[in-house]
């Protein structure tokens, strides 16, 4: 088979840290935190946190009016405003190739709009609801595959929708069943991603479970991936989308090349839905180096999961250490704006990639004293690491059992 070479040609994202790499570069570099205290969670007596990550004054564009925006709740907003950006970014905004099936679509989130659940939800639990609040689009707004859906329905793409619906992969599976749809000869081009929105249900699942961290009167503090003192993740939102593009069909039509995607690796623990596996972490790394085709000591830097969970944190490590040794430089940058779900995968990959295209590395924020019971790594904190490489990693594992690993080559 003729295996095709797959590259980035665009990228954009929305964070708690800025719509940009230029406003997200100034605040990595200035160790700021887009963590803030959720004080309209108060409402909600039994929540233990009352910590995020939320973007901010974000408005959608100007003509992403009623009419655009009626089968969209904030997660498909915050997709579609990101895919739009990442489309004028590769050069391909308004181009016929969006539309005559040479693009396809792999993107996920971890569910639909909370406020289209909470009105089916309402249906339910009020006596005598007659569900007045549900219209033709709630279910829209509401169905786990809403981002993919509207980002197409949006842009007229004809090509395949693979929705990538798996809590903390959904971004890194979008980007890597993108790259397989490219390199196996399915697309020519994809939009690859994932988004999230905020809610307290959300931080509700990982309550249940003692997972979040409730330094509620100092949020800045938290989350500290890796840490001693680490008290558990706090969520956050945004959306993230990369235009992957089999490379023969970008040069051919000038695109600017910003990395090429190499290697992707994905299994299952097969044992448990919310305990990470180290032994099938490690796996999914080493399926990437060698889908890559690319020994460890390639690798020049690690985006970590690092989502300040202990078992997680521990787990995670233990297997980055197995697989790499102790020399290799690792970060993790939810300490900076949070665990952003069904984002997450693809806000550090595009992040992984504009550090190593301006060779400089984010310090986990936060992170001060490493747990002992966490591999011996070379962890970056303080103030960053300037570090000139050509091959860098990013690692996301989800309830579920669902382990990914992805590696990006400067071009």
């Amino acid at each position: 088979m003729n295996l095709k070479r797959v590259v980035v040609t665009g990228m954009a994202g929305i964070s708690s840290l800025g719509d940009s790499w230029e406003q997200i570069s100034a605040k990595l570099r200035g160790n700021v935190s887009g963590i803030q205290r959720m004080s309209e969670w108060d409402r909600y007596p039994e929540l233990r946190t009352r910590l995020g990550g939320p973007v901010v004054g974000f408005k959608p564009p100007a003509h992403f009016n009623r009419k655009v925006t009626r089968t969209m709740g904030r997660v498909a907003i915050l997709a579609t405003a990101a895919t739009e950006a990442a489309l004028a970014d590769a050069g391909l905004l308004n181009n016929p190739i969006i539309e005559d099936g040479r693009m396809g679509i792999s993107y996920g989130s971890c569910s639909g709009s909370i406020d289209a659940l909470r009105d089916f939800a309402s249906m339910l639990i009020v006596e005598g609801g007659s569900g007045g609040h549900i219209n033709a689009t709630t279910y829209l707004r509401m169905m786990a595959h809403t981002a993919a859906v509207n980002i197409g329905i949006h842009f007229k793409i004809k090509g395949r929708v693979i929705p990538t619906t798996s809590a903390c992969t959904s971004g890194s599976q979008g980007v890597g069943y993108a790259y397989e749809s490219i390199k196996f000869g399915k697309q020519k081009l994809m939009v690859a991603g994932g988004a999230e929105e905020l809610s307290p249900t959300q931080a509700a699942v990982f309550d249940t479970l003692f997972a979040t961290s409730t330094k509620n009167d100092a949020p800045t503090t938290t989350p500290s991936p890796f840490e001693t003192t680490r008290d558990g993740l706090v969520l956050g939102e945004g959306a993230c989308t990369l235009i992957l593009e089999e490379r023969e069909h970008a040069l051919a039509r000038g695109a600017r090349i910003v990395a090429e995607v190499v290697g992707y690796g994905a299994n299952s623990d097969g044992d448990h839905p919310t305990h990470p596996n180290t032994k099938t972490m490690e796996v999914a790394m080493r399926l990437a180096l060698d889908d890559a085709e690319l020994p460890p000591e390639a690798i020049a830097y690690v985006n970590a999961h690092g989502t300040a969970t202990e078992q997680g944190d521990i787990a995670e490590s233990q297997a980055t250490q197995r697989v790499f040794g102790s020399s290799t430089p690792i970060s993790s940058l939810k300490g900076h704006f949070g665990h952003t779900l069904g984002a997450c995968g693809a806000l550090e990959s595009w992040l992984a990639i504009e550090m190593m295209r301006n060779d400089w590395f984010a310090p986990t924020l936060n992170l001060h004293n490493v747990d002992a019971r966490c591999g011996d790594l070379d962890y970056i904190v303080n103030s960053g690491r300037s570090l000139a490489c050509d091959t860098v990693m990013n690692n996301n594992f989800a309830f579920g059992g669902i382990n990914t690993s992805l590696i990006f080559k400067r071009c």
